[in-house]
């Protein structure tokens, strides 16, 4: 069975843990940021479909 050779420092085992934890929090940030543009009208990297848009094409898409 493998075993550490020698036990691991409390600042190391510090810095992986905030390294740990520090990535899903920028992801979080990123998220949310964006969700505020997109909210706000301002999002100028983030397509999505409007009410507006799919009514009109509901209504130029011929019927079958």
């Amino acid at each position: 069975m493998a075993v550490p050779k020698k036990r691991t420092s409390g600042s190391r085992k510090k810095i992986r843990n905030r390294a740990w934890k520090s990535r899903p929090a920028k992801v979080a940030s990123v998220a949310f940021s964006l969700a505020q543009s997109v909210l706000t009208g301002r999002s100028t990297s983030f397509y999505y479909i409007t009410e507006e848009v799919a009514e009109k094409k509901e209504k130029d898409s011929p019927k079958n």
